[in-house]
């Protein structure tokens, strides 16, 4: 009975203006930009756009880094970013100019949308430049690129022995699950209260095959090199702003060394000296746009906001209890109570595999409009898929003179509830307590309950067999299972 759900559960997002704020926090973007203000017609250049030695000291002293080695190789990484994000432009030198030739510099499209441009403006920039940086956090790490150029110019991928699609498949991977772990735990809050994840549990769950009981000695060691590559590449990744990463202890690595490497099954007083990650909300803004750019189905909250209550409801049925009613609200509040409710019931009638969830969504949303919707929900009181809904929402409200509902509405709505409980793959006790109270509460109930004109009475039936504890009570719904099914093929 379950329709197809999505493949992620769905995220709440922080607004676009906090998260643009957060890019241009970001240490990389930050620095990104300041070269670009700082950069003119006198900046030098190479032919491929990066900034000539000379000129790195000057620019690791505006970006107030240290003047050494490292300073200037931080000094490199925003120019490189201020170039791939378009906040400056480069203009390459003519053909003939010579192989010392310099380019020129000029100030990019995207410097003015910083500061004058939309939140949407900031964070395009900055997706693009985490694009940037994730393609350098999945790049071999080469001494001499000149020891792998082949005559024609080509680099030999080969003798790096480095695979760049599996090397990106890889670290997609291991974000993607460090996303859903945060979206599990976190889903309506953006994350900020999802605690890091020791990075060997992060590394074994793209290296431990699911049905594997114990790893084995070969697993293990693969697990342990898989930490070492994500501990460099989120090195990388971090002054970006999608995480925040407590590195591997170095000296951890020193002690070890002589071992192969980390242990991945530390002890866990030692966990956290075996490096600690968390998605910041940005980053999973920007994970989440990687996603979907890569056409998979990553939901956030607010998405149906725009989409009529058709699609409201038909978006909602499989999200967690808290990221539906978090929709709903977002829904509502861009619509008047007047016509909201009308609109919903609408929307929930149906007799397709998911009409029974949209029904019991329905109902939710509809205790978010509170008494505003009573008239349109009067006005379905005789709707044979409505009534009883109506019925138990206005009972619910405390409103008076509730009409009492027809026996068969009765037994229409016992089967319609346990059919949404059943597409919902709720709490099993939960549902086993509703299916005794329910064949428990009405005298015949499986005399009457078989007759039932619901597409789901043969399947609900069959679930009340297996679920119900009375012996007695589970053999007579196996049989009113069967005589459903004969009917409804007659």
């Amino acid at each position: 009975m379950s329709a197809a759900r999505p493949v992620l559960p769905p995220v709440r997002l922080h607004t676009e203006a906090e998260l643009a704020r957060d890019a241009l926090a970001a240490p990389l973007l930050a620095r990104a930009v300041q070269l670009a203000r700082w950069a003119g017609p006198e900046t030098r250049v190479g032919a491929g756009g990066e900034l000539v030695e000379a000129q790195l000291p000057a620019a690791a002293e505006h970006l107030g880094l240290a003047a050494d080695e490292d300073g200037a190789a931080e000094a490199d990484e925003a120019w490189r970013l201020a170039v791939d994000t378009g906040l400056v432009d480069v203009e390459d030198p003519d053909e003939d100019a010579g192989p010392d030739a310099e380019g020129t510099v000029s100030a990019g499209e995207n410097l003015a949308l910083i500061t004058k441009g939309s939140p949407q403006d900031v964070l395009t920039i900055w997706v693009d430049g985490l694009d940037a940086v994730y393609a350098d956090a999945t790049a071999p790490f080469i001494e001499d690129l000149a020891d792998l150029v082949s005559e024609d110019g080509s680099v030999d991928f080969d003798a790096l022995e480095w695979d760049p699609e599996a090397e990106a498949d890889f670290l997609d991977g291991v974000l993607g699950n460090l996303y859903l772990l945060t979206v599990g735990d976190g889903a309506g809050d953006g994350g900020e209260e999802t605690p890091p994840v020791p990075l060997p549990a992060l590394a074994a769950s793209v290296i431990v095959p699911d049905d594997m009981s114990e790893p084995t000695d070969d697993i293990l060691e693969q697990v342990s090199e898989a930490m070492m590559r994500l501990d460099d590449q989120f090195r990388v990744l971090e002054p970006i702003g999608i995480v925040e990463y407590q590195p591997v202890d170095e000296a951890l690595l020193v002690e070890e060394g002589e071992d192969g490497g980390a242990d991945p099954q530390a002890d866990d007083e030692d966990v956290t000296r075996y490096g600690m990650v968390k998605l910041t909300p940005l980053g999973l803004y920007g994970i989440r746009a990687r996603m979907l750019e890569a056409g998979v189905d990553a939901p956030a909250v607010g998405d149906l906001v725009d989409k009529g209550a058709d699609a409201l409801l038909g978006g909602i049925v499989h999200y967690p209890e808290s990221a539906a009613r978090a929709e709903c609200e977002l829904w509502l509040a861009r619509r008047g109570a007047d016509g909201a409710a009308a609109e919903l019931l609408a929307a929930a009638r149906g007799t397709d595999q998911q009409a029974p969830l949209r029904r019991l969504h329905c109902q939710q949303a509809l205790s978010l409009v509170g008494p505003e919707a009573e008239p349109a929900v009067r006005a379905v009181l005789d709707d044979s898929e409505l009534g009883g809904l109506a019925r138990v929402w206005l009972v619910e409200l405390g409103a008076a003179d509730v009409p009492a509902p027809p026996e068969s509405m009765i037994f229409w709505l016992a089967v319609d509830t346990i059919a949404a409980q059943l597409d919902a793959e709720g709490d099993l006790d939960e549902l086993k307590g509703l299916v005794e109270s329910l064949a428990d509460r009405h005298s015949g109930f499986f005399d009457e309950a078989w007759r039932v004109e619901h597409p789901a009475t043969a399947d609900v039936l069959d679930v009340m067999g297996r679920l119900h504890g009375d012996k007695k009570k589970a053999k007579e719904a196996r049989k009113a299972a069967f005589k459903a099914r004969s009917r409804a093929g007659a």
